[in-house]
């Protein structure tokens, strides 16, 4: 993209202007979020159960004591043999927020389908602290519509984000973000679901590239991505000129 280089008057003026539209947006997201907390719920009448390090866990016992949990469907099958790099660069944003969201009275979990000793494998390798757990065996991935069968693929589209997405567009995993909270008689709840580009927000390298001169620099959704072990000694990449 070419820029304009202006005088520091003519750049405040067009700043300004900019600004107007990011308080609207930031209205905007205040209103959405109020929307997104008045959603109605849904009671989880099945059963869950999860491999964890401290055993078999039913999803009420995912709280770990608090009202609130966030599950985020990590991409990782059970024959993978890594997660998938755009849940990892998700996942490397978690660990500094626990302290916080915990003493806030929210769990967040992160949910695969790959069996608990994969998962222990590659979440040593990547280093993190977030609750990670395991639904091999159960239909928790198939019933929140985070994983597909081949038959289903098969049929041309299956149901993500709400909507009929054609199969060449899906995988047999794929993200999102699940919410649930448990009342004083232990009931639990599904308060909201968010797929695809939906959980962005919560990516902050994302939100500092938007501010930053040469933005995302994609050529694709997440194309510069790569698990944080993987980057090595390769030379920056650049927007407009070779090395």
């Amino acid at each position: 993209m070419e820029h304009q280089v202006v005088s520091r008057s003519e750049w405040l003026e067009a700043r300004k202007a900019l600004l107007a539209r990011e308080k609207a947006l930031t209205r905007l997201r205040d209103e959405v979020n109020a929307e997104r907390l008045a959603l109605p719920w849904v009671k989880v009448d099945g059963t869950y159960v999860f491999d964890t390090q401290a055993g078999r866990r039913t999803l009420a016992d995912l709280f770990d004591g608090r009202s609130q949990l966030v599950i985020y469907h990590f991409m990782f099958g059970p024959d993978w043999e890594a997660g998938c790099p755009g849940c990892s660069f998700m996942a490397d944003h978690f660990d500094g927020t626990l302290a916080h969201l915990n003493h806030h009275d929210v769990t967040l979990v992160m949910v695969s389908r790959a069996p608990l000793a994969r998962i222990e494998a590659y979440r040593a390798r990547m280093g993190w602290a977030v609750p990670w757990v395991s639904s091999f065996g159960s239909a928790f991935n198939r019933d929140y519509h985070v994983s597909f069968s081949k038959d289903e693929l098969a049929e041309g589209a299956v149901l993500y984000n709400f909507t009929r997405t054609p199969s060449e567009q899906a995988h047999d995993e794929l993200p999102g973000f699940s919410a649930f909270v448990r009342d004083e008689a232990g009931e639990v709840f599904h308060t909201y679901s968010s797929y695809a580009r939906g959980g962005e927000e919560m990516l902050t390298t994302l939100m500092i590239l938007d501010r930053a001169p040469k933005g995302r620099n994609e050529t694709s959704t997440l194309s510069f991505v790569k698990r944080h072990d993987e980057y090595g000694d390769e030379p920056k990449a650049h927007a407009c000129c070779a090395a």
